[in-house]
């Protein structure tokens, strides 16, 4: 069962391409970790099963497209994939996404937060479609896996609760 409400979320450290305002190494890629947020922000984590994929492609461009919603709820959005970092800044490149992609390439975030997804087209193991909201001391407020790896998370539940943390 995926993390639950009111529990403390799991601390992660991942690598991205195209994390703003951070040290990158000679790949271009920073390392992000979740307790660098506490006390400072609300986190949004988006779980979604792979880059250059319709119904990824679909999510993580509306996010960028809204971001300035989230932004204005003092909230820090990442969507975590189990691809390379380096699949995931082409994807971001190629859809102009500028949501924080977190590359979780060792499947330990996916299993912390239990939304492995047991066999991804074929492919083996990868992340079910999931969204946590985690407040600014590292509770999480809001949690949601979706039946199946298609459907989209419910965004305005999501904004309601960083709403609620205000």
């Amino acid at each position: 069962m995926a993390i639950e409400v009111g529990s403390v979320a799991p601390d992660f450290s991942m690598r991205s391409s195209n994390a703003t305002g951070l040290d990158k190494d000679d790949f271009g890629l920073a390392t992000v970790q979740l307790s660098d947020y506490k006390s400072r922000k609300n986190v949004v984590l988006l779980f979604f099963p792979g880059v250059f994929t319709t119904p990824c492609t679909k999510e993580m461009c509306s996010v960028t497209e809204g971001m300035s919603q989230y932004k204005s709820l003092d909230a820090e959005v990442f969507g975590i994939s189990v691809d390379s970092a380096l699949a995931q800044k082409a994807w971001a490149e190629k859809e102009g996404i500028s949501v924080t992609l977190l590359s979780d390439y060792t499947k330990s975030t996916v299993r912390a937060y239990d939304v492995v997804l047991d066999d991804f087209l074929g492919m083996g193991e990868g992340s079910k479609r999931a969204a946590f909201v985690i407040d600014k001391e590292g509770v999480v407020r809001y949690a949601e896996v979706t039946p199946s790896p298609p459907e989209q998370p419910d965004f305005e539940a999501i904004k309601s609760a960083l709403q609620s943390l205000s």
